[in-house]
């Protein structure tokens, strides 16, 4: 069974917002801070280490 990237990224993401109930403010923190590493010089670093 093939499950896209972005579809398994939404459904766990709906779930862990749902069963573990973190603050908005954190889930915006962590998305934003995602967001800004990627575009920065880390952003190769961080991808190497994931992959």
């Amino acid at each position: 069974m093939d499950v896209p990237l972005w579809l398994a990224v939404i459904i766990v993401g709906y779930l862990g917002i749902k069963l573990a109930r973190p603050p908005i403010w954190l889930v915006v923190l962590l998305l934003l801070g995602g967001y800004l590493v990627a575009g920065s010089f880390l952003g190769p670093t961080v991808d190497s280490l994931v992959k």
